[in-house]
């Protein structure tokens, strides 16, 4: 069995003496692991690095197999001294480990995520990676419908959104329900950010990833908006 692809370094850990056990997000194998023979040395450390973009071949002699892996780099993200860019690929890494299947192909999500990757830590990062999420649960199967009122059919005022359904709700259409609709943030709907839009934005999708994945979300995530929220509060 053999492939070849490229992708993304979620995390790696070492294996052995000199090995590493690495886990990648590919364009056409979804999050995929497998070993890497030196991958433990120190001239390997500058490629596997997590977020790092990387051509890759897979190996192995039956397809349930770890298999081995040989990685050459393509593109390197540095982003150590960076905080706000430390954080959100963290929070990236970790939330494509937790969400994704192993070996299912999301290429449109493999798609939206290197521009995403791209732009760490850019002013206002914050709106892009919060539209990443809407992304990440369209590919769970939990789409969110934020086009139109669910009660009305209108796409004007949309303000609210069915934390059952996932649809949203105009505030006329909300009425005396609307204390029991989840707030919808004018950055979901690409009218703006900061540190408000962020928090309710955050608190919605992060309500139907729990369901979507039925368990707790990565810290990595948590300390993310923290930062974020922080950040877009200071003076």
């Amino acid at each position: 069995m053999e492939w070849r692809d490229e992708g993304v370094l979620l995390s790696v850990r070492r294996h052995g003496e000199s090995a590493a056990i690495i886990e990648v997000f590919t364009a056409a194998h979804g999050r995929h692991a497998g070993l890497v023979h030196g991958g433990g040395a120190r001239r390997m450390a500058p490629v596997l690095q997590p977020g790092n973009q990387l051509a890759l071949a897979w190996r192995a002699r039956l397809d349930d197999q770890l298999g081995t892996f040989h990685a050459e780099p393509i593109r390197s993200r540095n982003v150590l001294s960076d905080r706000l860019a430390l954080a959100g690929l963290n929070a990236v890494c970790a939330m494509l480990r937790l969400a994704l299947p192993e070996r299912a192909p999301h290429p449109a999500l493999f798609a939206a995520t290197l521009p995403l990757l791209d732009t760490l830590g850019a002013p206002d990062w914050g709106t892009a990676y919060l539209g990443w999420e809407l992304r990440l649960l369209e590919e769970t199967g939990f789409a969110l419908d934020l086009t139109r009122c669910a009660v009305t059919g209108s796409a004007d005022d949309l303000a609210f959104v069915s934390p059952r359904t996932g649809r949203a709700v105009s505030r006329q259409g909300a009425g005396a329900w609307a204390d029991r609709l989840l707030p919808l943030p004018q950055a979901l709907l690409g009218q703006g950010g900061g540190a408000e839009g962020w928090r309710d934005g955050f608190a919605l999708t992060g309500h139907f990833l729990t369901r979507a994945l039925d368990r707790p979300l990565p810290e990595a995530r948590a300390r993310l908006i923290d930062l974020l929220l922080r950040l877009a509060s200071s003076p």
